[in-house]
């Protein structure tokens, strides 16, 4: 009887050691979701308009594997916010950069 218990808590443990690892989402091993914008001018509208569009394709890129429509756009607006938020630094720095030569 000692020996069957033996096996089933050593069967119990692999079991357990393995559950943390089913429950990370299939976006934990995605690639990060990345927008090309050394060639855009975000000051312009123009360029704005482009990253825009190559955000859209990452955000929809990234949460493909996602189940679930909710979830999906949940993960989507959540990329597009942080690269949005990314793309505002950017666009600082090269509006301050044509500000700065402008003024030479």
């Amino acid at each position: 009887m000692t020996n069957f218990t033996a096996r089933i808590a050593g069967v119990a443990t692999l079991a357990l050691a393995a559950l943390p690892a089913a429950a990370i989402p299939a976006s934990a091993f995605a690639a990060p979701a990345s927008v090309r914008v050394a060639d855009l001018n975000l000051a312009s509208p123009e360029g704005m308009a482009v990253f825009g569009e190559r955000a859209h394709r990452a955000a929809s890129s990234y949460c493909a594997q996602i189940r679930g429509l909710s979830a999906r756009q949940v993960c989507r607006e959540g990329v597009r916010a942080e690269l949005n938020e990314k793309a505002a630094a950017i666009r600082t720095a090269q509006i301050a950069r044509q500000t700065t030569f402008a003024a030479r």
